[in-house]
């Protein structure tokens, strides 16, 4: 999405040969293989934990951190695996994105008109939202030492980015759109909001 927003703002002439299909393909495989290469150095060293105690986990899914809670096996290797890739993959997702903006945010200023400067902004503030409540909470809950778990306020952290996040996408991006404004508005009246 940072690219998207970077090529529709920084290149717009040029957006649809930025963004072809081979682009789109090429991005979205990238995204898919590292979820699954990151999520593979997990699964083998996790294999071979062992469980004494409980088999229940005390989260709402089979989380990272609440398994390893359970565990009586040593998990040094797994939280050292774990921070690394947590903090290179949201460092790297996270300057990619800050990166991206930084050129946009140029790009905008350079614009003399200020309709177009708030029809520019108004297009990757949807998106900045979203990324920001989404790395927000991921950060929250991953990249911290396991020592300062709490079982209760990493459910709700867990729950935010899990349901929360995907859930007000949708409201967020369509705040741009005129008629869902008009029907905010109509219904502000409506209630006397």
């Amino acid at each position: 999405m940072a690219y998207d927003r970077y090529a529709a703002i920084c290149h717009p002439l040029h957006y649809v040969i930025l963004m072809n299909m081979k682009m789109s393909a090429g991005l979205a495989v990238s995204a898919w293989a590292t979820g699954l290469i990151d999520a593979s150095g997990h699964v083998v060293v996790i294999s071979r934990f062992s469980f004494c105690a409980s088999h229940l986990i005390d989260h709402f899914f089979c989380d990272l951190i609440p398994l390893l809670k359970i565990t009586c096996s040593d998990t040094s290797t797994v939280e050292m695996i774990n921070y690394i890739e947590g903090t290179l993959l949201v460092a790297t997702a996270f300057m990619v994105t800050l990166v991206s903006y930084v050129f946009i945010i140029s790009s905008i200023i350079k614009i003399k008109s200020a309709s177009g400067r708030g029809k520019a902004f108004s297009t990757c503030s949807s998106h900045l939202t979203c990324v920001c409540m989404f790395y927000g909470t991921l950060i929250c809950v991953y990249v911290r030492p396991t020592t300062s778990y709490s079982p209760k306020q990493d459910k709700f952290v867990s729950l935010l980015y899990g349901v929360l996040v995907p859930l007000l996408n949708p409201l967020i991006y369509s705040l741009k759109n005129q008629e869902i404004k008009d029907s905010i508005i109509k219904l502000r009246k409506k209630f006397k909001i």
